[in-house]
Protein backbone atom coordinates (compact mmCIF):
# COMPACT_ATOMS: atom_id res chain seq x y z
CA UNK A 1 0.00 0.00 0.00
CA UNK A 2 1.32 3.43 -0.82
CA UNK A 3 1.66 6.27 1.59
CA UNK A 4 -1.29 8.64 1.66
CA UNK A 5 -0.71 11.55 -0.66
CA UNK A 6 -0.98 14.14 2.04
CA UNK A 7 1.28 15.15 4.89
CA UNK A 8 -0.43 17.49 7.30
CA UNK A 9 1.28 20.46 8.83
CA UNK A 10 4.24 20.61 6.47
CA UNK A 11 5.29 23.51 4.32
CA UNK A 12 4.65 23.52 0.61
CA UNK A 13 7.58 23.28 -1.76
CA UNK A 14 7.40 23.01 -5.52
CA UNK A 15 9.49 21.08 -8.00
CA UNK A 16 9.85 23.14 -11.16
CA UNK A 17 9.52 21.20 -14.40
CA UNK A 18 11.88 22.97 -16.74
CA UNK A 19 10.07 22.38 -20.02
CA UNK A 20 6.48 22.61 -18.86
CA UNK A 21 6.34 24.95 -15.87
CA UNK A 22 5.02 22.02 -13.85
CA UNK A 23 4.95 22.15 -10.07
CA UNK A 24 4.91 18.88 -8.16
CA UNK A 25 3.65 18.80 -4.59
CA UNK A 26 2.48 15.21 -4.53
CA UNK A 27 2.09 13.88 -1.00
CA UNK A 28 2.40 17.34 0.43
CA UNK A 29 -0.97 19.02 0.07
CA UNK A 30 -4.17 18.28 1.96
CA UNK A 31 -7.32 18.94 -0.04
CA UNK A 32 -10.24 20.81 1.41
CA UNK A 33 -13.79 19.69 0.81
CA UNK A 34 -17.31 19.87 2.10
CA UNK A 35 -18.47 17.47 4.78
CA UNK A 36 -21.71 16.51 3.01
CA UNK A 37 -21.15 13.24 1.13
CA UNK A 38 -24.56 12.74 -0.48
CA UNK A 39 -25.19 13.74 -4.07
CA UNK A 40 -27.87 16.34 -4.51
CA UNK A 41 -30.80 15.69 -6.82
CA UNK A 42 -31.62 17.76 -9.89
CA UNK A 43 -33.25 21.10 -9.22
CA UNK A 44 -36.26 22.56 -10.99
CA UNK A 45 -34.06 23.65 -13.88
CA UNK A 46 -32.56 20.20 -14.38
CA UNK A 47 -29.21 21.11 -12.84
CA UNK A 48 -27.44 18.48 -10.73
CA UNK A 49 -24.51 18.30 -8.36
CA UNK A 50 -22.11 15.37 -8.57
CA UNK A 51 -20.05 14.55 -5.52
CA UNK A 52 -16.55 13.12 -5.71
CA UNK A 53 -15.22 11.53 -2.51
CA UNK A 54 -11.47 10.93 -2.37
CA UNK A 55 -8.48 11.15 -0.05
CA UNK A 56 -5.15 12.92 0.13
CA UNK A 57 -4.54 14.77 -3.09
CA UNK A 58 -5.88 13.65 -6.45
CA UNK A 59 -4.99 17.04 -7.98
CA UNK A 60 -8.33 17.92 -9.55
CA UNK A 61 -8.80 21.09 -7.54
CA UNK A 62 -5.22 22.22 -8.15
CA UNK A 63 -5.62 21.61 -11.90
CA UNK A 64 -8.94 23.49 -11.98
CA UNK A 65 -10.70 20.53 -13.57
CA UNK A 66 -14.02 20.71 -11.77
CA UNK A 67 -14.48 24.32 -12.80
CA UNK A 68 -13.61 23.41 -16.37
CA UNK A 69 -16.08 20.53 -16.35
CA UNK A 70 -18.82 22.92 -15.24
CA UNK A 71 -17.96 25.24 -18.12
CA UNK A 72 -18.30 22.33 -20.55
CA UNK A 73 -21.46 21.06 -18.81
CA UNK A 74 -23.31 24.07 -17.34
CA UNK A 75 -26.03 21.87 -15.86
CA UNK A 76 -23.52 19.96 -13.71
CA UNK A 77 -21.64 21.19 -10.65
CA UNK A 78 -18.97 18.96 -9.12
CA UNK A 79 -18.33 19.01 -5.38
CA UNK A 80 -15.23 17.28 -3.99
CA UNK A 81 -15.25 15.81 -0.48
CA UNK A 82 -11.69 15.10 0.62
CA UNK A 83 -10.58 12.95 3.55
CA UNK A 84 -7.01 13.78 4.53
CA UNK A 85 -5.92 10.21 5.28
CA UNK A 86 -6.84 7.14 3.26
CA UNK A 87 -6.82 4.97 6.38
CA UNK A 88 -9.69 7.09 7.69
CA UNK A 89 -11.48 7.25 4.34
CA UNK A 90 -11.58 3.55 3.55
CA UNK A 91 -13.45 2.13 6.58
CA UNK A 92 -16.19 4.72 6.08
CA UNK A 93 -16.35 3.88 2.38
CA UNK A 94 -16.74 0.17 3.17
CA UNK A 95 -19.55 0.93 5.59
CA UNK A 96 -21.32 3.01 2.95
CA UNK A 97 -20.96 0.21 0.39
CA UNK A 98 -22.42 -2.28 2.87
CA UNK A 99 -25.44 -0.11 3.68
CA UNK A 100 -25.84 1.46 0.25
CA UNK A 101 -26.24 4.83 1.96
CA UNK A 102 -24.11 7.98 2.00
CA UNK A 103 -22.13 7.12 -1.11
CA UNK A 104 -20.76 9.82 -3.36
CA UNK A 105 -21.41 9.69 -7.09
CA UNK A 106 -17.69 9.05 -7.64
CA UNK A 107 -15.45 7.37 -5.06
CA UNK A 108 -11.66 7.11 -5.04
CA UNK A 109 -9.97 3.76 -4.42
CA UNK A 110 -6.34 3.32 -3.38
CA UNK A 111 -4.39 0.57 -5.16
CA UNK A 112 -3.79 -1.30 -1.92
CA UNK A 113 -7.56 -1.69 -1.48
CA UNK A 114 -8.70 -2.38 -5.02
CA UNK A 115 -8.18 -6.15 -4.99
CA UNK A 116 -10.29 -6.55 -1.86
CA UNK A 117 -13.10 -4.60 -3.52
CA UNK A 118 -12.78 -6.52 -6.79
CA UNK A 119 -13.06 -9.81 -4.91
CA UNK A 120 -15.76 -8.95 -2.41
CA UNK A 121 -17.70 -5.88 -3.60
CA UNK A 122 -17.64 -5.92 -7.40
CA UNK A 123 -21.44 -5.97 -7.57
CA UNK A 124 -21.53 -2.67 -5.70
CA UNK A 125 -19.87 -0.83 -8.59
CA UNK A 126 -20.81 0.18 -12.10
CA UNK A 127 -18.89 -1.65 -14.83
CA UNK A 128 -16.72 1.11 -16.26
CA UNK A 129 -15.68 -1.03 -19.22
CA UNK A 130 -19.09 -0.05 -20.64
CA UNK A 131 -18.08 3.61 -20.47
CA UNK A 132 -14.30 3.68 -20.88
CA UNK A 133 -11.87 1.68 -22.99
CA UNK A 134 -9.55 0.00 -20.43
CA UNK A 135 -6.84 -0.41 -23.10
CA UNK A 136 -6.07 3.30 -22.75
CA UNK A 137 -4.28 2.55 -19.46
CA UNK A 138 -0.99 0.72 -19.06
CA UNK A 139 -1.96 -2.95 -19.13
CA UNK A 140 -1.15 -3.90 -15.56
CA UNK A 141 -3.11 -0.91 -14.23
CA UNK A 142 -6.33 -2.00 -15.95
CA UNK A 143 -5.94 -5.54 -14.65
CA UNK A 144 -5.71 -4.34 -11.07
CA UNK A 145 -9.32 -3.13 -11.09
CA UNK A 146 -10.81 -5.92 -13.24
CA UNK A 147 -12.67 -9.07 -12.24
CA UNK A 148 -11.98 -12.42 -13.88
CA UNK A 149 -15.13 -11.87 -15.95
CA UNK A 150 -13.82 -8.55 -17.27
CA UNK A 151 -15.85 -6.13 -15.15
CA UNK A 152 -13.86 -2.97 -14.40
CA UNK A 153 -14.72 -1.30 -11.08
CA UNK A 154 -12.21 1.55 -11.24
CA UNK A 155 -10.68 3.87 -13.85
CA UNK A 156 -6.96 4.41 -13.37
CA UNK A 157 -5.74 7.80 -12.17
CA UNK A 158 -2.05 7.96 -11.24
CA UNK A 159 0.75 5.39 -10.98
CA UNK A 160 4.11 5.30 -9.21
CA UNK A 161 6.82 3.93 -11.54
CA UNK A 162 9.99 3.54 -9.52
CA UNK A 163 13.47 4.75 -10.43
CA UNK A 164 16.63 5.38 -8.44
CA UNK A 165 17.17 8.87 -7.06
CA UNK A 166 20.84 9.56 -6.32
CA UNK A 167 23.18 12.32 -5.21
CA UNK A 168 25.53 13.34 -8.01
CA UNK A 169 27.91 15.16 -5.66
CA UNK A 170 28.26 12.21 -3.29
CA UNK A 171 28.83 9.81 -6.18
CA UNK A 172 31.56 12.06 -7.54
CA UNK A 173 33.30 12.21 -4.17
CA UNK A 174 33.14 8.41 -3.96
CA UNK A 175 34.77 8.08 -7.38
CA UNK A 176 31.61 6.80 -9.09
CA UNK A 177 30.06 7.93 -12.39
CA UNK A 178 27.49 10.68 -12.09
CA UNK A 179 25.67 10.77 -15.42
CA UNK A 180 22.29 9.01 -15.53
CA UNK A 181 23.11 6.52 -18.26
CA UNK A 182 26.43 5.61 -16.67
CA UNK A 183 24.84 5.15 -13.23
CA UNK A 184 22.10 2.95 -14.70
CA UNK A 185 24.72 0.88 -16.53
CA UNK A 186 26.39 0.05 -13.21
CA UNK A 187 23.32 -1.86 -12.03
CA UNK A 188 21.86 -2.92 -15.38
CA UNK A 189 21.99 -6.56 -14.28
CA UNK A 190 19.46 -6.02 -11.52
CA UNK A 191 19.19 -5.27 -7.82
CA UNK A 192 22.19 -7.49 -7.10
CA UNK A 193 24.28 -5.06 -9.14
CA UNK A 194 22.73 -2.20 -7.19
CA UNK A 195 24.21 -3.67 -4.01
CA UNK A 196 27.57 -4.10 -5.73
CA UNK A 197 27.46 -0.41 -6.58
CA UNK A 198 26.74 0.20 -2.91
CA UNK A 199 29.88 -1.68 -1.94
CA UNK A 200 31.89 0.47 -4.35
CA UNK A 201 30.34 3.57 -2.82
CA UNK A 202 31.13 2.47 0.70
CA UNK A 203 34.85 2.14 -0.04
CA UNK A 204 35.21 5.89 -0.64
CA UNK A 205 31.97 7.21 0.82
CA UNK A 206 32.09 10.76 2.19
CA UNK A 207 32.15 10.64 5.98
CA UNK A 208 28.75 10.25 7.59
CA UNK A 209 26.95 9.16 4.43
CA UNK A 210 25.24 5.91 3.49
CA UNK A 211 24.50 4.30 0.15
CA UNK A 212 20.75 3.96 0.78
CA UNK A 213 18.22 5.23 3.27
CA UNK A 214 16.43 1.99 4.00
CA UNK A 215 16.74 -1.68 3.11
CA UNK A 216 12.98 -1.97 3.46
CA UNK A 217 12.49 0.60 0.68
CA UNK A 218 14.81 -1.40 -1.56
CA UNK A 219 12.91 -4.56 -0.60
CA UNK A 220 9.68 -2.97 -1.79
CA UNK A 221 11.35 -2.08 -5.09
CA UNK A 222 12.57 -5.63 -5.60
CA UNK A 223 9.20 -7.24 -4.84
CA UNK A 224 7.24 -4.68 -6.83
CA UNK A 225 9.36 -5.37 -9.91
CA UNK A 226 8.55 -9.09 -9.70
CA UNK A 227 5.56 -10.82 -11.26
CA UNK A 228 5.27 -13.14 -8.24
CA UNK A 229 4.60 -11.19 -5.06
CA UNK A 230 2.30 -11.99 -2.14
CA UNK A 231 -0.65 -13.89 -3.65
CA UNK A 232 -1.36 -16.55 -6.27
CA UNK A 233 -4.12 -16.28 -8.86
CA UNK A 234 -6.36 -18.56 -6.81
CA UNK A 235 -6.30 -16.05 -3.95
CA UNK A 236 -3.93 -18.03 -1.74
CA UNK A 237 -1.26 -16.08 0.15
CA UNK A 238 2.12 -17.34 -1.09
CA UNK A 239 4.45 -14.79 0.47
CA UNK A 240 6.44 -17.51 2.27
CA UNK A 241 7.28 -19.24 -1.02
CA UNK A 242 7.22 -16.25 -3.37
CA UNK A 243 10.34 -15.87 -5.50
CA UNK A 244 9.96 -12.09 -5.45
CA UNK A 245 9.66 -11.93 -1.66
CA UNK A 246 12.60 -14.30 -1.14
CA UNK A 247 14.80 -12.26 -3.45
CA UNK A 248 13.77 -8.98 -1.81
CA UNK A 249 14.30 -10.34 1.70
CA UNK A 250 17.71 -11.84 0.94
CA UNK A 251 18.93 -8.64 -0.72
CA UNK A 252 17.65 -6.54 2.18
CA UNK A 253 19.47 -8.78 4.67
CA UNK A 254 22.63 -8.50 2.57
CA UNK A 255 22.37 -4.70 2.48
CA UNK A 256 22.06 -4.61 6.26
CA UNK A 257 24.92 -7.08 6.77
CA UNK A 258 27.24 -5.05 4.54
CA UNK A 259 26.39 -1.74 6.19
CA UNK A 260 24.98 -0.14 3.06
CA UNK A 261 21.89 1.35 4.67
CA UNK A 262 21.33 4.11 7.20
CA UNK A 263 18.42 2.09 8.58
CA UNK A 264 15.81 4.81 8.45
CA UNK A 265 12.09 4.12 8.23
CA UNK A 266 10.92 6.27 5.36
CA UNK A 267 8.94 9.46 6.04
CA UNK A 268 9.79 9.59 9.76
CA UNK A 269 11.55 12.55 11.37
CA UNK A 270 15.02 10.87 11.35
CA UNK A 271 14.59 10.20 7.62
CA UNK A 272 13.61 13.83 6.99
CA UNK A 273 16.61 14.98 9.00
CA UNK A 274 18.96 12.74 7.03
CA UNK A 275 17.75 14.28 3.79
CA UNK A 276 18.32 17.75 5.16
CA UNK A 277 21.83 16.85 6.33
CA UNK A 278 22.63 15.13 3.04
CA UNK A 279 23.62 11.71 4.37
CA UNK A 280 21.67 9.58 1.86
CA UNK A 281 23.29 8.79 -1.50
CA UNK A 282 20.53 6.77 -3.20
CA UNK A 283 16.89 5.89 -2.74
CA UNK A 284 14.32 3.62 -4.37
CA UNK A 285 12.20 6.38 -5.80
CA UNK A 286 8.62 6.15 -7.12
CA UNK A 287 7.45 9.11 -9.19
CA UNK A 288 5.83 10.92 -6.26
CA UNK A 289 8.94 10.62 -4.05
CA UNK A 290 10.60 13.55 -5.81
CA UNK A 291 8.40 16.00 -3.90
CA UNK A 292 9.37 14.40 -0.60
CA UNK A 293 13.07 14.60 -1.38
CA UNK A 294 12.99 18.21 -2.56
CA UNK A 295 11.00 19.29 0.48
CA UNK A 296 13.24 17.74 3.11
CA UNK A 297 16.55 18.12 1.30
CA UNK A 298 15.82 21.80 0.80
CA UNK A 299 17.38 24.48 -1.38
CA UNK A 300 20.89 23.60 -0.23
CA UNK A 301 20.77 20.36 -2.25
CA UNK A 302 19.00 21.64 -5.34
CA UNK A 303 20.69 20.28 -8.46
CA UNK A 304 22.70 17.73 -6.49
CA UNK A 305 20.04 15.05 -6.86
CA UNK A 306 19.37 13.19 -10.11
CA UNK A 307 17.21 10.29 -11.29
CA UNK A 308 18.29 7.17 -13.18
CA UNK A 309 16.23 4.22 -14.36
CA UNK A 310 15.46 1.27 -12.12
CA UNK A 311 17.81 -1.75 -11.81
CA UNK A 312 17.35 -4.69 -14.17
CA UNK A 313 15.05 -5.21 -17.13
CA UNK A 314 11.76 -4.72 -15.28
CA UNK A 315 10.47 -1.77 -13.31
CA UNK A 316 8.49 -1.46 -10.10
CA UNK A 317 5.32 0.41 -9.22
CA UNK A 318 4.56 1.91 -5.84
CA UNK A 319 1.25 3.68 -5.53
CA UNK A 320 -1.67 4.81 -7.59
CA UNK A 321 -5.42 5.13 -7.35
CA UNK A 322 -8.72 4.67 -9.20
CA UNK A 323 -12.04 6.42 -9.61
CA UNK A 324 -15.15 4.28 -9.22
CA UNK A 325 -18.90 4.78 -9.67
CA UNK A 326 -20.99 3.05 -7.00
CA UNK A 327 -23.98 1.25 -8.51
CA UNK A 328 -26.30 2.82 -5.93
CA UNK A 329 -25.21 6.37 -6.65
CA UNK A 330 -27.87 8.93 -7.50
CA UNK A 331 -26.43 9.93 -10.88
CA UNK A 332 -24.67 6.84 -12.21
CA UNK A 333 -24.72 7.81 -15.89
CA UNK A 334 -23.47 11.35 -15.30
CA UNK A 335 -20.86 10.09 -12.81
CA UNK A 336 -19.53 7.64 -15.41
CA UNK A 337 -19.13 10.45 -17.91
CA UNK A 338 -17.28 12.55 -15.33
CA UNK A 339 -14.90 9.68 -14.57
CA UNK A 340 -14.32 9.16 -18.29
CA UNK A 341 -13.42 12.83 -18.67
CA UNK A 342 -11.23 13.06 -15.56
CA UNK A 343 -9.15 10.03 -16.61
CA UNK A 344 -8.76 11.09 -20.26
CA UNK A 345 -5.23 11.99 -21.45
CA UNK A 346 -5.67 15.77 -21.39
CA UNK A 347 -7.00 15.84 -17.84
CA UNK A 348 -4.39 13.41 -16.50
CA UNK A 349 -1.69 15.57 -18.10
CA UNK A 350 -3.19 18.63 -16.42
CA UNK A 351 -3.08 16.90 -13.02
CA UNK A 352 0.53 15.90 -13.62
CA UNK A 353 1.40 19.48 -14.48
CA UNK A 354 -0.35 20.74 -11.36
CA UNK A 355 0.79 18.28 -8.69
CA UNK A 356 3.29 15.87 -10.26
CA UNK A 357 1.44 12.54 -9.96
CA UNK A 358 2.22 10.44 -13.03
CA UNK A 359 -0.64 9.46 -15.38
CA UNK A 360 -1.79 5.89 -15.93
CA UNK A 361 -3.35 6.81 -19.26
CA UNK A 362 -0.88 6.00 -22.04
CA UNK A 363 -2.25 8.79 -24.20
CA UNK A 364 -1.19 11.34 -21.59
CA UNK A 365 2.41 10.15 -21.88
CA UNK A 366 2.53 11.55 -25.42
CA UNK A 367 1.27 15.02 -24.55
CA UNK A 368 3.90 17.79 -24.24
CA UNK A 369 3.22 18.56 -20.56
CA UNK A 370 4.14 14.97 -19.71
CA UNK A 371 6.49 13.87 -22.48
CA UNK A 372 8.77 16.91 -22.18
CA UNK A 373 8.64 17.26 -18.40
CA UNK A 374 11.92 17.74 -16.55
CA UNK A 375 12.68 18.30 -12.88
CA UNK A 376 14.91 21.30 -12.29
CA UNK A 377 15.61 20.26 -8.70
CA UNK A 378 16.90 16.90 -9.95
CA UNK A 379 19.40 18.30 -12.44
CA UNK A 380 16.64 18.57 -15.07
CA UNK A 381 15.99 14.83 -15.04
CA UNK A 382 13.65 13.98 -17.97
CA UNK A 383 10.98 12.38 -15.81
CA UNK A 384 8.23 12.42 -18.42
CA UNK A 385 10.25 10.23 -20.73
CA UNK A 386 11.75 8.12 -17.96
CA UNK A 387 8.53 7.27 -16.12
CA UNK A 388 6.64 6.54 -19.35
CA UNK A 389 9.31 4.03 -20.38
CA UNK A 390 9.29 2.38 -16.97
CA UNK A 391 5.51 2.17 -16.84
CA UNK A 392 5.58 -0.10 -19.90
CA UNK A 393 7.90 -2.68 -18.31
CA UNK A 394 6.23 -3.03 -14.92
CA UNK A 395 5.07 -6.66 -14.64
CA UNK A 396 1.40 -7.51 -14.29
CA UNK A 397 1.48 -9.02 -10.80
CA UNK A 398 -1.34 -10.67 -8.87
CA UNK A 399 -2.70 -8.41 -6.14
CA UNK A 400 -4.16 -9.70 -2.89
CA UNK A 401 -6.54 -8.28 -0.28
CA UNK A 402 -3.85 -8.04 2.41
CA UNK A 403 -0.86 -7.00 0.30
CA UNK A 404 -0.39 -3.84 2.34
CA UNK A 405 -0.39 -5.64 5.68
CA UNK A 406 2.10 -8.24 4.46
CA UNK A 407 4.44 -5.65 2.98
CA UNK A 408 4.30 -3.35 5.98
CA UNK A 409 4.89 -6.18 8.45
CA UNK A 410 7.91 -7.45 6.54
CA UNK A 411 9.23 -3.91 6.20
CA UNK A 412 8.97 -3.43 9.97
CA UNK A 413 11.11 -6.50 10.56
CA UNK A 414 13.68 -5.32 8.01
CA UNK A 415 13.83 -2.08 9.99
CA UNK A 416 14.43 -4.19 13.11
CA UNK A 417 17.38 -5.86 11.39
CA UNK A 418 18.77 -2.40 10.64
CA UNK A 419 18.03 -0.65 13.90
CA UNK A 420 18.05 -3.39 16.54
CA UNK A 421 20.44 -5.91 15.05
CA UNK A 422 17.75 -8.60 14.84
CA UNK A 423 19.04 -11.62 12.92
CA UNK A 424 17.41 -12.33 9.53
CA UNK A 425 16.02 -15.66 10.78
CA UNK A 426 14.43 -14.16 13.88
CA UNK A 427 13.12 -11.20 11.89
CA UNK A 428 11.52 -13.49 9.32
CA UNK A 429 9.93 -15.65 12.01
CA UNK A 430 8.50 -12.56 13.69
CA UNK A 431 7.14 -11.27 10.39
CA UNK A 432 5.44 -14.51 9.40
CA UNK A 433 3.96 -14.99 12.87
CA UNK A 434 2.44 -11.52 12.83
CA UNK A 435 1.16 -11.86 9.27
CA UNK A 436 -0.44 -15.25 9.86
CA UNK A 437 -2.35 -13.90 12.85
CA UNK A 438 -3.96 -11.33 10.57
CA UNK A 439 -4.57 -13.24 7.34
CA UNK A 440 -5.05 -16.74 8.82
Amino acid sequence: MRITRTVAGRSRRTLVMATTGLTATALLLTGCGDSDSDSEGADANGKITLTVADFGQFGYKEAGLFEKYHELNPNITVKENVTAEEKVYYPKFLQQLNTGSGLADVQGIEVGRVKELVDTKADAFTDLSKVIDPSQWVTWKALQASTDEGKVIGAGTDIGPMSICYRRDLFEKAGLPVERAEVAAKYAGGWEDYLKLGEEYKKKAPKGTYFMDSASAMYNGVVSSSSEQYYAKDGKAIYKESAGVKKGWDLAAEAVDKGLTQGLAQFGVPWQTALRKGSIATMACPAWMAAQISTYSGDAHKGKWDIARTPGDTAANWGGSFLSVPAKGKHVKEAGELVKWLTAPEQQAAVFKAVGVFPSNKGAHQLPDVKNAKLEYFNNAPIGELYAEESEIIPAAVLGPKDGIIKDTISTQINNMEQRGTSPDKAWDAATEAIDKVIG
